[in-house]
């Protein structure tokens, strides 16, 4: 699970750092698109992370129930 938990984290990390860069761009320029990019950005960091929490949640319960039927 620590490398499926470093990969979300990276692909949240990775979505969230053009978020960033477009809400200071849309701040010093105004511009529509770079509120639209960062909006577009912005929920893929949170699909990212929420995904990976869920998954993460989910797994741990699957791991425990296969080890209370087969242990």
């Amino acid at each position: 699970m620590k490398i499926f938990y470093w990969v979300m984290a990276g692909l949240t990390v990775a979505s969230f750092l053009p978020c960033l860069l477009y809400i200071v761009l849309y701040a010093l320029t105004g511009e529509e698109v770079c509120a639209r990019r960062a909006r577009i950005f912005w929920n893929t960091a949170k699909l990212f992370g929420l995904l990976g929490f869920n998954i993460g949640i989910w797994g741990h319960v699957v791991v425990a129930i296969w080890q209370i039927w087969f242990r």
